[in-house]
């Protein structure tokens, strides 16, 4: 008997349907047996669940496995008493391997350490090969701040991937392996796709490699951020997954899983991906430039609200609402003001707010554009030049840090954890993990972790941490309690002598 299993229509109850498929001695019978109306014999006929199995053998090969590694420097090569490893080795054995494990331990005390660099794994996540000659897809926060990325194909050759170029607004990222006639994945059309059709996700969650994925799109355009209007699925993604493919039924790429929507850090039964289309156009820029070039006009925007439309005379409350002018900016010398409802951009509808962004972001920089505003009644035209938008200012490796958040004996900066991230986690104190040095880096230990217990005593907040820590025995191992996402392990540190 085939596994297959059949959905009822509403003309029947569930009672009915089990009795249709299994009878009383787990036949299956045929629906003209029951009598049942010709409307619910083809439903039942025409609903059936998918065999993915064809479809993941053709699409598989081109999704590959990213490792991502830092080089860190440390001291000689110590192995460290044997207390510590009994306890590392206990703690590994007691806590799994949930949480990162100490890689080297720190010189032991009257040892002169010898500076080296030792290359540290620093994440895992999946990418998807997109032309014969190795261009590979994936997310921006899966190669941030790596200084060495590998990308592994499921026959198992390894390749030292270049990063063409990463766009942390849309989290796409190009990376290039050398080769040739390498597998690779149809790109399909984000804009054709439609709410409730299949989809499948392939990637490496947890680090498992090739594992699928599958569920149907939930709903499209998602406004969860300023230039990207992302898929929804209830497609399982979970961390390794990111940079993976979402794929429909032809075996056509659609977009590339990037998020979830979790209050826990687990995976909630809402992912999103960035549409394809988007993607695309992201990957040829990086290509050409290594860079994303968007534009800008100057202005702060909102929502229009029903109330507002119904008193300007708009028949609809739709576009976007400006509220601020940049003196001397490009709208500003165009002539448009706050309280001017931009309508179209170019002659694209401004549905809301969200979209003017995206509009403006993908025009000529330095061409003119012609901004459609609302304005005492009436329509009216207004030429602007779009400028250029300033790229994203990120920290450098190395940069000093303000003296009130100095890294501690155990190399940690630590800052009061936010009521926000308190509700979120479910806890009432501990402190945020900002920056991780020395031992705590070799520990595993990285930034947006939570120290919750360190030895027998809880922790409050970063003064009483920082105070803690620094009356600690740099002959003895404490044992650090880090909660990341859902799991909570005690790790063990040596504090650097004063």
């Amino acid at each position: 008997m085939k596994k297959n299993m059949c959905v009822a229509s509403k003309s029947f109850s569930v009672k009915t349907l089990s009795a249709l498929l299994f009878g009383t001695a787990g036949v299956f019978f045929a629906p003209t047996m029951l009598g049942l109306a010709p409307q619910a014999q083809a439903a039942v006929a025409a609903v059936k669940l998918p065999d993915f199995s064809d479809l993941v053998d053709a699409v598989g090969p081109a999704v590959v496995n990213i490792r991502t590694t830092e080089r860190l420097k440390m001291g000689g090569a110590g192995a460290g008493s044997q207390d510590e490893q009994e306890m590392q080795e206990f703690l590994r054995r007691f806590f799994g391997g949930a949480m990162p494990t100490p890689r080297q331990q720190a010189p032991r005390g009257g040892r002169r350490a010898v500076p080296q660099e030792q290359e540290v794994q620093r994440g895992v996540g999946s990418g998807f090969i997109i032309s014969a000659d190795g261009y590979v897809l994936s997310n921006a926060h899966v190669v941030d701040g790596a200084d060495e990325v590998y990308v592994t194909l499921t026959d198992k050759r390894e390749f030292k991937a270049k990063v063409i170029g990463a766009d942390a607004r849309t989290d796409v990222a190009l990376l290039k392996i050398e080769g040739g006639n390498l597998p690779r994945l149809t790109i399909g059309d984000s804009d054709k796709i439609r709410v409730g059709e299949w989809v499948i996700a392939i990637g490496s969650p947890f680090n498992l490699e090739n594992t699928v994925t599958a569920g149907i799109i939930s709903a499209k355009s998602r406004d969860t951020g300023d230039y990207l209007p992302l898929i929804q699925s209830d497609v399982a993604v979970n961390p390794g997954n990111s940079g993976g493919p979402l794929i429909n039924m032809r075996g056509e790429v659609i977009g590339i899983n990037s998020q979830i929507a979790t209050l826990s850090g687990a995976y909630n039964g809402i992912s999103f991906a960035v549409p394809i289309d988007e993607a695309m156009r992201v990957g040829e820029q990086l290509k050409k430039t290594g860079k994303v070039v968007r534009g800008r006009i100057g202005v702060q925007i909102g929502e229009v609200s029903k109330d507002v439309a119904e008193s300007l005379g708009l028949p609809n409350a739709k576009g976007a609402q400006v509220s601020m002018v940049e003196p001397g900016g490009p709208a500003d010398k165009a002539g448009i003001k706050p309280g001017d409802i931009i309508l179209k951009f170019n002659g694209a509808a401004i549905e809301r707010s969200s979209d003017l962004p995206r509009l403006v972001g993908g025009a000529a920089v330095n061409g003119k554009s012609t901004v459609t505003v609302w304005r005492k009644g009436a329509q009216q035209d207004i030429p602007v030049t779009v400028v250029e938008l300033e790229g994203e200012k990120t920290a450098k490796k190395g940069a000093k840090e303000p003296e009130a958040q100095a890294v501690n004996a155990l190399g940690l900066k630590v800052s009061d954890v936010p009521a926000a991230k308190k509700q979120e986690l479910k806890i009432d104190a501990g402190v945020l993990v900002d920056d991780a040095d020395g031992v705590a880096a070799l520990a595993g230990l990285q930034p947006g972790d939570v120290i919750l217990q360190l030895n027998n005593v809880a922790v409050k907040d970063a003064k009483q941490f920082n105070a803690l820590v620094a009356k600690l025995d740099p002959k003895k191992s404490s044992a650090v309690l880090v909660r990341r996402g859902d799991t909570a392990q005690f790790v063990s540190l040596r504090p650097s002598a004063k």
